[in-house]
């Protein structure tokens, strides 16, 4: 088995570090932020994510999996390393590269100083031409050696759903490896000979851009079917109904993970790279405007939410879900946090729960986020279910985290709900103390 650093603790970088020990790889991760490497070392998981605690507790303590802050050491005493560093949106929408650049630096920095061959692989999402153009030379200035003799370069995309992440991993429906050099190849398709699913080898500008087509698709389908539903609403039409048998016809490559008409959508991953991607293309001087009304159509969907919540007439609002989706943390570009911004604003007295999000667990990038970002939603934020009920008049469903589902019971009779994600399955539809977004 090989040995594989990992740089970058944050949520691609936690996840892979701890699968890759499960699958007996001795792995080091490697971060700057001083708490995500102690937590990690002490067998805790520094970000919340199903299984994941229990996953790295086990290997910790099985002797294969450690983290530190010193990037030289983990160069040299491992064969492959893993870059899972973020690339957040600048503010014009172009893709802030300079966490993966600094980390070539000092990988580079590393493999000047170490005699054996040692391959990068790149899982960070990347424009096209990305890793080629401007990670190599990096790598090559900063280690003096020439990318094929001294060391491998290559692009991994990553899959990965917040919640369903380990899952994912282990059963994917493909895993996509991009290199120009057979020894990079063999040596991550020997890392991922465990799974049971095909490997496709592509070259890395492939490899970069396959992740986008993908995010791009997974946005677009959110935003289609909610405009579905919104012209389903005025027509009295079961929008849930439709869409389900549009989804039966599983020959077109078509997921119904997304096709399900409610809120917008958000997280780390669909905004940021649909942003990242137009600009792109006009950069190449291309009009795609599909693509282009994909962020208004989203935004309005938001707008529309605030809208249901102004026709109650009710000023105490209570919110269940910040995080964008279910099982996660994470409140990066949650429309939940903006939807609440808003409320705010226009002098709405809102209370929220989430069970997920605490300023006493949060870690790292999600910390920074409501610190720095969102403090004055972090003073919304209350312990129970019961507290948000108390307190509203108006009760708004942002995700399907469990437990959700069975409000109704706890509710007065005067109690309006707006539920944004159905987090009830059946045949029923929006009334006077019901609503929906999109049915």
């Amino acid at each position: 088995m090989a040995t594989i650093s990992v740089f970058g603790l944050g949520y691609v970088g936690c996840v892979l570090a701890a699968c890759l020990a499960e699958r007996g790889h001795n792995v080091i991760g490697v971060d700057v932020n001083t708490m995500k490497v102690e937590s990690l070392n002490r067998g805790e998981s520094p970000l919340i994510e199903p299984g994941l605690g229990d996953l790295i507790h086990k290997n910790v303590n099985a002797g294969r999996l450690k983290a530190t802050q010193d990037t030289e050491w983990a160069v040299l005493n491992s064969d492959l390393s893993f870059i899972c560093v973020g690339t957040p949106s600048n503010a014009n929408g172009s893709l802030n590269t300079d966490y993966v650049t600094r980390v070539c630096e000092d990988i580079g920095s590393g493999l000047a100083k170490k005699n054996a061959f040692h391959i990068v692989v790149v899982r960070s999402t990347l424009l096209p031409g990305t890793t080629e153009e401007m990670l190599q030379p990096i790598l090559e200035n900063c280690s003096g050696k020439t990318i094929g003799i001294g060391f491998g370069l290559g692009y991994n995309p990553e899959f990965l759903r917040e919640g369903t992440s380990i899952k994912d991993f282990f059963d994917p429906p493909y895993t996509v490896i991009g290199a120009d050099d057979e020894k990079v190849m063999e040596a991550v398709k020997q890392v991922y000979s465990m799974l049971d699913a095909p490997l496709i080898e592509v070259p890395i500008k492939v490899a970069e851009m396959v992740k986008y087509v993908n995010n791009a698709f997974h946005a677009l389908k959110v935003t289609f079917a909610n405009e579905i539903g919104s012209i389903c609403k005025q027509q009295n039409i079961d929008s849930h109904q439709v869409m389900e048998i549009f989804c039966m016809d599983r020959k077109l490559n078509l997921s119904p993970y997304y096709l399900k008409p409610g809120f917008a959508f958000g997280g780390s991953c669909l905004p940021k790279d649909l942003r990242a991607l137009l600009y792109h293309s006009r950069k190449l001087d291309m009009h795609l405007p599909v693509l282009e009304a994909i962020l208004p159509s989203n935004e309005l969907q938001i707008a529309h939410a605030y809208q249901l919540i102004r026709q109650t007439g009710c000023k105490k609002i209570g919110v269940l879900g910040l995080s964008f989706k279910e099982g996660t943390d994470d409140l990066r570009e949650s429309p939940m946090v903006e939807l609440i911004e808003h409320l705010v604003g226009k002098g709405y007295q809102v209370k929220v729960y989430d069970k997920n999000v605490s300023l006493s667990k949060l870690h790292g990038a999600n910390r920074a986020y409501i610190e720095h970002e969102i403090p004055h939603i972090s003073q919304l934020l209350t312990e129970s279910i019961e507290d948000v009920i108390e307190h509203s008049d108006v009760v708004v469903v942002g995700n399907k985290t469990e437990g959700y589902s069975e409000i109704a019971e706890k509710l007065r009779e005067d109690h309006k709900v707006i539920d944004l994600v159905r987090v009830k399955n059946g045949p029923y539809t929006s009334n006077g103390h019901y609503q929906g977004i999109g049915w």
